[in-house]
């Protein structure tokens, strides 16, 4: 029997919230200009950079390894929130499931970002994606960095 899970973590960071936001749910392309050491790129797969729905393949290093991550956004303008669920790639070799929810809160000058990762294992042996969170939260930082020395974004 599978097993469900939940990873959860919260990160401050010094961007604001709606710039921060915007990058993950208009331009990942900018991603693997601020975290190339992990993130080679992310290119649409169906849809667009902008539509709600679009499935996106993400290509990554982990572990030493490279691996794809195709995902389809869900986005929550208001709450600052979106959701990225795994329909292919890598991921779904050790998970049935596997999604990432995150939400940007202001605060200050900057914001928090509270990160869950959801996720069902396929055999009940497999460890849960641990290695996944902290590879989203090193992402994360250097996205952090990326927007605050790139005021265009």
């Amino acid at each position: 029997m599978a097993k469900a899970g939940s990873l959860q973590a919260e990160l401050e960071i010094k961007s604001p919230a709606d710039k921060f936001f915007k990058v993950f749910t208009n331009q990942a392309h900018h991603v693997p200009n601020a975290a190339s050491d992990k993130v080679h790129s992310v290119d649409v797969h169906e849809g667009d950079w902008e539509t709600a729905g679009s499935v996106k393949q993400w290509e990554y290093t982990i572990d030493g390894k490279k691996e794809i991550f195709k995902e389809k956004i869900e986005v929550d303008e208001a709450n600052k929130s979106f959701t990225m669920t795994a329909v292919g790639g890598h991921l779904l070799e050790q998970y049935k499931s596997y999604k990432i929810i995150a939400k940007v809160i202001p605060k200050g000058e900057g914001s928090l970002l509270a990160i869950n990762i959801d996720y069902e294992k396929l055999k009940p042996e497999d460890t849960p994606p641990h290695n996944y969170l902290e590879l989203v939260l090193s992402i994360l930082k250097d996205v952090d960095a990326h927007v605050m020395e790139n005021i265009e974004i």
